[in-house]
């Protein structure tokens, strides 16, 4: 079944909890701590598959869960690493945030992969915390949970070639003719309820193996599509992706030249880029017309409705009259474009590299006193920041040396500094990512 958009939620692995343990062995008499690390947690991956062209094999489920670390062992032994689930997507995906109001990623390219949610480290065990002061650890982390997230995923068909059109001109059976894609065909409006991609293979009009290019076939547009009528709304995205257009015109319709209009019109509406793509036209069963009413339909366009430069074909997408030519012409576009877009890729990579600045951990020390909460006699001052977050997710603060670890790092990041200036008082709550923290000097 065809599904182009739907919305999923994702967690990462848990990273595994270090160990605390001592040595205990024969002859040993004082044993020194020996706890293992955690296992880091399973990241999320998306990755391009394309050999997919349906985000059904996603819309199975709703919740993707990756494997959990393993926590650390004695004898220094670190748990294993949660295994990576990999989530496969078309080319052609745009991932969203849950509510569609930013875009994550843009997988339009073969062979993409994007870590999507990214596992919890694995916890220190104790023989990390070993020191002249502290020789009997008895504190190791805990693991940090993995990213939580939900996502939208919309499918955008990728297609060197595609074909638009008032439903019933003649699409499908074109694309059934010149590529290997089967589409339904029937002679009443909207057979076609899904986007059809197809290979051409040129090497059957006398091309060569390389000259092979994905053809889509998009149905349901019709005037008002841009605005949701008709199956327009649902599959007008998906033209965006298509290097070329060609628009396929019905002479046996009434108002062929409207009929051209009103399409690119809607086209433009939905967005003022398609009207930039490069164009061809295509009159197709010219084997049901004469041949007078098919130059007379060329010569309205050229005055009418579009550019003299842009090539007109005459076609029977059943007899395969016209096809070879327009195909040719179609792949010299098609050639055209992937060399422009391969320069303009190429350019920006230049100017990336030339203006980028690297600030490594520069987001890692950052923090805010975001509020100061009341509480009796008490006071709770609520700190955000991403490095304290995780190191106050990864410390039992039940522990009392995980209370002392977690203030000598508050006090080695400015924290404590701060919030003196605060007034704060001896017993007030410091809270980190839910966590409260008593004050102490």
């Amino acid at each position: 079944m065809f599904c182009d958009e739907t919305k999923i939620q994702l967690i990462a692995g848990k990273g595994g909890d270090g160990s605390v343990s001592f040595l205990r062995a024969k002859y040993v008499s004082k044993g020194g701590p020996d706890g293992g690390d955690g296992g880091k947690g399973g990241d999320i991956i998306l990755k391009t598959n394309e050999n997919i062209n349906t985000l059904s094999n996603i819309n199975s489920k709703k919740r993707y869960r990756a494997d959990d670390g393993e926590n650390g062992k004695k004898k220094n032994m670190s748990g294993k690493m949660g295994e990576d689930l990999v989530l496969e997507v078309p080319i052609g995906t745009v991932i969203w945030n849950i509510d569609k109001t930013k875009i994550l990623v843009d997988l339009s390219q073969p062979n993409r992969e994007h870590v999507i949610a990214k596992g919890g480290k694995g916890g220190l065990g104790n023989q990390h915390f070993a020191s002249s002061t502290n020789q009997v650890p008895r504190f190791a982390e805990d693991g940090e949970p993995g990213e939580e997230l939900g996502i939208s995923l919309e499918l955008k068909l990728v297609g060197d070639l595609g074909l638009v059109g008032l439903p019933s001109v003649g699409k499908s059976t074109l694309i059934s003719h010149v590529s290997n894609a089967r589409p339904k065909v029937a002679a009443y409006e909207f057979t076609t309820l899904i986007p059809n991609l197809g290979v051409v293979d040129m090497r059957r009009f006398g091309g060569s193996p390389e000259d092979s290019f994905v053809i889509a076939d998009i149905p349901g547009i019709i005037e008002g599509a841009s605005e949701g009528k008709g199956l327009g709304h649902k599959f007008l995205r998906h033209i965006s992706r298509n290097k070329v257009l060609i628009h396929i015109i019905d002479p046996l319709r009434p108002n062929p030249i409207e009929n051209f209009k009103n399409i690119q019109y809607e086209l433009e509406t939905f967005d003022k880029k398609l009207a930039k793509k490069p164009l061809i036209v295509a009159i197709n069963k010219v084997d049901a017309v004469s041949a007078k009413e098919v130059e007379k339909i060329e010569t309205k366009l050229k005055e009418k409705a579009i550019p003299k430069s842009t090539k007109v074909f005459k076609i029977s997408a059943v007899s395969g009259e016209g096809l070879k030519e327009m195909l040719f012409e179609a792949l010299k576009v098609i050639k055209k474009e992937n060399k422009r877009s391969a320069q303009a890729s190429r350019e920006n990579t230049k100017q990336d590299g030339e203006i980028q600045v690297l600030r490594p951990h520069e987001k890692l020390v950052k923090f805010k006193i975001i509020r100061i909460k009341k509480r009796k006699t008490k006071r709770i001052f609520v700190i955000k920041g991403e490095r304290l977050e995780q190191l106050a997710t990864m410390t039992n603060t039940e522990n009392p040396e995980g209370i002392k670890r977690i203030h000598h790092f508050l006090n080695k990041m400015g924290v404590i500094k701060a919030l003196k200036r605060e007034k704060i008082e001896f017993d007030d709550i410091i809270e980190i990512a839910d966590k409260q923290i008593p004050y102490q000097e």
